[in-house]
């Protein structure tokens, strides 16, 4: 166990920086954290221009929407160094103006922080958490200045964690280098319990908050329920997955690395950063393996976005503008193949075997094909369109998008066969050589740049495989692909039911339409999301009885359809059609041959024989 992270000299860093003349301080306080009233002061020394302008992000790097943060902003008022106050214009819905400010500008205001995730702030009687990104102003032309951070949390049992530096330990003050890497880093305030380990020399720590709420951890594993994982196998799978990563990439790019994770009744998500994860997970979801393997590839995924994104980035966010969306159509890769990664890691980690290594490829690749919107949203556009559609999903979204978290994860899968056939390489030497040419400097690549480094990795032309799969719609060529390692698609289980295509939710008793799948019976019959589903054939229906009603019908029989569309009591008539697909599964070709099986012994480390 090693340290808390060792707190450096103010003076002495900020001398390094050589910084300018104007100094830049934020304090955030709390004094009544029942409220969820972040109380923030900036203070600007030294400024010596005409106008000073501050602007608000409207979005946080990782998270790709405009998210507004400024609407929980209130009571901004400035002062001078004496306290007298100063003239302001708001300009736009984050802009704000100071005209002929003197030397020395405080800056207060609050932020309302009631919203439980990553990506934003919260604040109760428990703890206190912010993003960044959603909490401070950005003065423009001083983004290269050295920002202070103070927090002071409304009770001395109360600490804090976050992976800036600490400058002054005792009234928690932090160094951020600029205001990238203040938006970069995380703050958790509270009474988080937090765990330190050491990797490859490095220290690391998890903070976790609500951990008590439900207590799904054991302090070690002599007391641990064996269904229940403990704190101590936590830490030992999480440096293993820290290991396997570092060795694909040659090291670790940081010198010290915090895990922030919120346990929660039932949440899922995690925001990627520079030398930090923030994590939000159900408490309950850990006690099953499935639910416990989930949050390790949930770790695996926040963490492997250290190289993928936070350094291997597009042109399109190689600068960041937080004023606006930042567009790119790569984030089927910067996303896409993390996904990849996040369940080849715990494998490569001994955290699973191959044979659930391939389940869950197959889990993904169903996904993809009962996913209508694959066949009309092209991947590269899928990730273009990201900040307008994937965050807004509505009844329409299946029919007309596609995930690049998902597709992107099948693509990169596929790339990976395709490169381990054509050479001796894999999608592991596409990484290193972008982490060396363009993660190292900090330099983003181009759509025509990335493609070439694929190309140079599997030393064939991928220019149809582009413009097929990626940036168009055609069916993924699993067969050609899965074939020279021993394996094929099948499906492995139709719906028990005749097609309808719809989906209900359950609002008390009544079953309520939140989907009509294009070009389906259900479709044809002018059925739409919002209609409530009363009958079928006369006989009410309630939504936990559709599936099972609808197992007294063959494909091409005739029902009708009893609903309420807009509060008018209708019938539709409809011819129900074949049973679809609902799983595919990754199987051993019948008769592998020699060379299959060296094939997938080289891939997997494992005989073919076995699955």
């Amino acid at each position: 166990m090693t340290q808390p992270f060792a707190p450096v000299s103010l003076d002495s860093d900020l001398a390094a920086m050589s910084l300018p003349a104007v100094s830049l301080r934020y304090s955030v306080a709390m004094p009544q954290p029942e409220t969820h009233l972040f109380e923030v002061s900036l203070e600007i020394q030294g400024y010596s221009h005409p106008v000073l302008d501050l602007k608000f992000p409207v979005w946080t790097p990782g998270s790709y929407l405009v998210r507004e943060y400024v609407r929980h902003l209130q009571g901004f008022r400035a002062v001078d160094g004496q306290g007298n106050p100063l003239t302001w214009q708001k300009l736009s819905k984050n802009h704000w103006q100071i005209a002929s400010p003197p030397s020395t500008v405080a800056v207060h205001y609050r932020i309302f922080a009631n919203d439980l995730t990553v990506r934003t702030n919260h604040l109760d009687g428990s703890h206190g958490y912010f993003n960044p990104a959603a909490m401070f102003f950005r003065v423009v032309g001083q983004e290269q200045t050295a920002i202070a951070l103070t927090v002071v949390p409304p009770d001395l049992s109360w600490q804090v964690s976050t992976p800036l530096k600490t400058v002054l330990e005792e009234s928690h003050t932090y160094l951020a280098a600029n205001f990238d890497e203040l938006v970069d880093s995380p703050v958790e305030i509270g009474t988080q319990a937090i765990y330190h380990f050491e990797v490859l020399g490095k220290p690391h720590q998890f903070a976790i908050w609500n951990q008590a709420a439900g207590n799904p951890f054991t302090p070690n594993a002599q007391q641990a329920n064996q269904q229940q994982p403990n704190i101590g196998q936590i830490l030992s799978d999480t440096q293993k997955i820290i290991e396997v990563e570092a060795e694909l990439f040659g090291g670790l790019p940081y010198d010290r690395y915090l895990f922030l994770l919120h346990l929660t009744a039932n949440a899922y998500g995690g925001l990627e950063h520079k030398a930090a994860s923030s994590l939000i997970y159900s408490r309950f979801g850990l006690s099953t393996k499935d639910g416990y393997l989930k949050f390790m590839s949930l770790v695996a995924h926040e963490f492997f976005h250290l190289w993928n994104v936070k350094r291997i980035r597009p042109k399109g966010l190689e600068v960041f503008d937080y004023d606006q969306e930042n567009y790119t159509d790569a984030l089927w890769f910067c996303e896409g193949t993390t996904s990849f990664y996040d369940i080849v890691i715990p494998f490569r980690a001994g955290l699973y075997d191959a044979k659930c290594y391939l389940a869950k490829v197959s889990e993904a690749i169903t996904k993809l094909q009962t996913t209508p919107g694959r066949k009309l949203q092209p991947l590269s556009e899928s990730s273009f369109d990201a900040w307008i559609k994937l965050y807004r999903p509505d009844s329409n979204s299946r029919n007309a998008q596609i995930s690049y978290y998902l597709k992107g994860e099948v693509v990169s899968f596929l790339l990976d066969l395709l490169i381990r056939q054509q050479s001796q390489g894999s999608l592991d030497d596409v990484m290193r050589q972008l982490w060396a040419q363009f993660g190292q400097p900090e330099v983003g690549y181009t759509r025509a740049e990335l493609k070439a480094v694929f190309e140079s990795v599997a030393g064939v032309d991928l220019t149809e495989f582009w413009a097929r799969y990626i940036e168009g719609t055609d069916e993924l060529p699993y067969g050609g692909l899965l074939e020279p390692f021993g394996l094929r698609l099948v499906i492995a289980e139709v719906s028990p039911t005749p097609y309808l295509g719809l989906t209900t939710k359950a609002d008390h008793s009544a079953a309520i339409i939140n989907f009509v799948e294009a070009g389906s019976p259900a479709e044809r019959a002018g059925l739409e999301p919002g209609d409530e589903l009363l009958a079928i054939n006369g006989y009410r229906v309630r939504a936990d009885q559709i599936g099972d009603r609808l197992q007294s019908y063959r494909p091409g029989d005739s029902i009708v359809l009893t609903v309420f569309h807009q509060d008018v009591l209708v019938q539709r008539s409809l011819v129900l059609g074949e049973p679809v697909p609902v799983r595919f599964e990754l199987q051993p070709v019948p008769e592998p041959n020699p060379q299959q099986q060296q094939a997938f012994r080289q891939w997997l480390g494992i005989e073919l024989a076995t699955l």
